[in-house]
């Protein structure tokens, strides 16, 4: 766990939960797993705090707890899925882009509240949804749990793990915590829910209907609850599916520009044949055969079979190897190599940071000693033909800034230097993690930065949102164009330039934000594949 994580985390967990979770959690993140009163007597803490912020961690899933064999719980921080919090609007941007604006609501609502039934989230949707629409138009429940089926059908929203019903004949004490389990069939399966209704308004005329306030009338539906059909089925984002649609998403878009269009839709056919056939961790993609792929093929995408065969045999032939053939049977039976894909992708940002950073001929350097593995440096100015005090210069920056290594191969074992080959070579895991850490450091800097400029204009922001409030106000009740007029003039000229400069950085800062996290996401991948490799 390297600084950069925990400063970036500790930024993540006070900007979403406040001042209280955030050293909770930094605390955990930094110690490793601890008891509750350890924790409190730690950090200084009411132990009354310590349970609330534990519980919304817990809620979260940024804190996992066990139970240790004296009975103690102890509670550990998941520094991983902190920094997921980084491409929430990632996820909930996937979500609008396959289901709708009623996909992005409901991810939305997970990933804000943590857990959520499948009631919950349907009524909370629709009631939003509504509010978005027309006067007269409402949004039915049932459109909204189509979608909600929809997402579980796909993977992309799963059950939590819950607590297994006990027999009353068990007459020992009840565990210190909770073990909760599920089963991998049970983990999308959607409970037989009949919500009928609409979404209602917040500002529904409640008064209006019944003729006089809402607080003066007497409370009905209170009295006779019916009890929630799906309650203890609680449901979270799975965001091991959203980054398993990203690195799809990523393996298109590098076929594109390496081939063509026909080429990446064929390998986008394929990865979509695979979604849930093949395990998010797999290096492989199940066996696909060459007539399935032509059936599965969207509909008015006019290629023949023959066609399909030579586009399928060149991504085959292709020095990358995204694709590969496995077998003759069905037309050929082809994969896609996803620890190769991934590897490729991880190289191509590698290059194109030397190149940012230390211009085009340091990149082709680069490049050359990938390509040989290993080169001693009268090789590297040969190959490269560049003269040897300019190359030298370029393969002791990059080597300063790790992105290649020297390796010694000593003749004799007194390691002379004279009767040893000094090797520069190219560790992409080892340049990938150094990269990756720089990645989180730059992210902490955009995050302190927008909080930054912010905080400066925060008597400006709040001004601005104060003469907004009082115009939509005025708005509602019907005033005149020439009083508007007179409560926008309440912000001056030079005041709404500095808010148009204010808005323009924060956007910047937030682009770059979302920016940087997909560089974050192709390292991170490769690495986890490379160790789950070894």
């Amino acid at each position: 766990m390297t600084q950069a994580e925990i400063k970036l985390c500790s930024l993540l967990l006070q900007e979403h939960f406040g001042e209280i979770v955030e050293k909770i959690g930094v605390h955990l993140i930094r110690t490793g797993s601890q008891p509750l009163r350890v924790i409190a007597h730690d950090t200084g803490t009411s132990l009354d705090q310590v349970k609330k912020a534990l519980c919304v961690l817990i809620q979260h899933n940024l804190v996992m707890y066990q139970v240790h064999k004296r009975g103690v719980v102890e509670y550990e921080a998941q520094c991983s899925r902190v920094l997921r919090m980084l491409r929430y609007p990632r996820y909930i941007y996937t979500a609008k882009t396959l289901y709708s604006d009623t996909g992005e609501l409901i991810v939305e609502e997970l990933l804000l509240n943590g857990k959520m039934t499948m009631s919950a989230v349907v009524k909370k949707v629709a009631d939003r949804l509504t509010e978005t629409m027309e006067d007269g138009k409402t949004m039915d429940y049932a459109e909204v749990s189509n979608t909600f089926v929809r997402l579980a059908d796909t993977h992309f929203v799963q059950r939590c793990p819950w607590v297994p019903a006990t027999e009353n004949s068990d007459p020992g004490p009840p565990p210190p915590a909770p073990i909760l389990v599920i089963s991998e069939k049970d983990m999308y399966l959607v409970p037989k829910l009949s919500l009928i209704g609409k979404g209602k308004r917040r500002r529904s005329s409640d008064e209006d209907a019944a003729g006089e306030p809402k607080a003066k009338r007497p409370k009905h539906s209170t009295d006779n609850k019916e009890p929630i059909p799906d309650d203890g089925i609680y449901w979270q984002a799975n965001l091991d599916r959203f980054h398993q649609h990203f690195r799809d998403q990523a393996i298109v878009s590098a076929v594109a520009n390496r081939m063509d269009q026909t080429s990446s839709e064929i390998v986008r056919t394929m990865l979509r044949m695979s979604e849930i056939t093949t395990p998010s961790a797999a290096p492989f993609t199940q066996p696909l055969s060459s007539n399935e792929i032509f059936r599965s093929l969207p509909v008015g995408y006019n290629i023949s079979k023959q066609v399909l065969d030579q586009y399928l045999t060149l991504l085959a032939d292709d020095p990358l190897e995204f694709v590969g053939k496995s077998g003759d049977s069905g037309g050929g039976m082809y994969v896609i190599n996803l620890h190769k894909a991934l590897g490729s992708l991880a190289t191509a940002t590698l290059e194109s940071v030397v190149q940012e950073r230390f211009g085009s001929r340091c990149a082709r350097i680069f490049r050359l000693v990938l390509q040989k593995k290993h080169l001693e440096q009268k090789q590297v100015e040969d190959f490269a033909m560049i003269p040897a005090k300019e190359a030298k210069d370029m393969l002791y920056k990059m080597l300063s800034g790790n992105f290649i290594s020297l390796q010694e191969i000593p003749k004799t074992p007194d390691h002379a230097p004279s009767r040893t080959f000094y090797l520069y070579t190219v560790n992409i895991l080892s340049a990938a993690r150094m990269l990756l850490h720089r990645c989180y450091k730059s992210i902490a800097n955009l995050i302190e930065r927008r909080q930054f400029e912010t905080k400066e204009n925060k008597r400006l922001l709040e001004k601005s949102q104060r003469v907004e409030a009082i115009i939509a106000s005025m708005q509602a009740t019907g005033a005149e164009e020439a009083q508007l007029q007179e409560i926008e003039e309440m912000i001056t000229a030079p005041e709404r330039q500095q808010l148009e400069t204010l808005k323009r950085n924060v956007n910047k800062l937030d682009a770059s934000e979302i920016q940087v996290d997909e560089t974050i996401f192709l390292l991170e991948s490769y690495i986890e594949s490379t160790m789950k490799r070894q």
